[in-house]
């Protein structure tokens, strides 16, 4: 093994050309490092000897995920546009209709950005491993939904637990409580993966989803709130609206548990109320709820990271 060989880890991956007088063998491919070994003996037992090996760096989650200033964000973007116009092909024949390539691309506002509409039409893949997850948006009834296909489902969890992390703390301190009937209801949504990956990681028992259990999931937060315990329910926005309006009904006291409640809005009305501008939503939900603030989580299916 050479001296270049073993400072190669796994982050590294090999570009690989090679043909046949008039077809390519294994062409235009990326091989890890594990893979390249077998790979060389192969085409020698075929009696290939003209091969061409290209190197490139693979972004690796440490390069993403501890980025510590401007400067080193920028470096790492331009490194990851440059790695996904060299792999995606829809994204490399997007840039090109608009002359953009990874050699005249110097600064982060010269990226261009692929259109969501392109994973309601295309497969927008970066890698050649094996699909683990396919995401898919909710979208109305009739409506051509995005669908996002993951083949590392690593990324997507490492972003989501970093990233509330960094807001809200250790998950552990939590009980989780879901109200997100319209995402339960159908399949491949990535904000039901991650709720239930964080009321897993809660450990607390009483961490869970709801539909339309609304006695339930009152009791809960009576119980929990008598406890001292840290809770935060997070819930679809017309759901949060349903059980504001269960509880008055029923003469519940919702407005006397806010004490260690985080109400977290998500999702929107998803055609089941009348939309609202944000500030008559978080009042209504104030009060409602009898907290002082309302915290907002936002996600794409297209995007595997998140805004609160």
């Amino acid at each position: 093994m050479t001296r270049i060989e073993k400072s190669i880890n796994e982050s590294w991956c090999f570009f690989h050309i090679n043909y046949y007088p008039n077809k390519p063998i294994y062409p235009n491919k990326f091989y890890n490092f594990r893979q390249i070994s077998t790979l060389k003996k192969n085409l020698r037992i075929c009696g290939q000897k003209n091969i061409s090996f290209y190197f490139c760096t693979m972004i690796s989650q440490e390069n993403i995920f501890q980025i510590s200033s401007k400067k080193e964000f920028e470096k790492i973007t331009l490194k990851v546009f440059r790695h996904q116009y060299d792999t995606n092909l829809v994204y490399q024949q997007f840039c090109n209709f608009l002359k953009k390539d990874k050699n005249n691309v110097k600064s982060i506002t010269e990226i261009p950005f692929l259109p969501i509409q392109f994973f309601k039409s295309h497969d927008v893949l970066s890698a050649d491993e094996p699909i683990q997850q396919t995401f898919t948006s909710s979208g109305t009834t009739g409506m051509q939904t995005s669908k996002h296909l993951v083949t590392d489902l690593s990324w997507y969890e490492m972003s989501y637990r970093l990233g509330f992390s960094e807001f809200y703390g250790n998950i552990e301190d939590y009980c989780v409580l879901a109200l997100l009937p319209s995402y339960l209801e159908r399949e491949g949504s990535s904000l039901i993966y991650m709720v239930e990956d964080l009321i897993q990681s809660s450990n607390h028992s009483a961490s869970g989803f709801y539909l339309n259990n609304h006695s339930e999931l009152l009791g809960k937060i009576e119980k929990l709130n008598k406890e001292g315990q840290n809770t935060i329910l997070i819930g679809v926005t017309y759901a949060l609206l349903d059980l504001i309006e269960y509880a008055q009904s029923t003469s519940f006291p919702l407005r006397g548990l806010g004490g260690n409640l985080i109400i977290m809005e998500t999702g929107g009305m998803k055609g089941k109320r009348k939309e609202m501008i944000r500030e008559e939503l978080h009042t209504i939900l104030c009060n409602g709820f009898g907290v002082s603030k309302i915290h907002s989580e936002y996600g794409m299916t297209e995007l595997l990271s998140q805004a609160y």
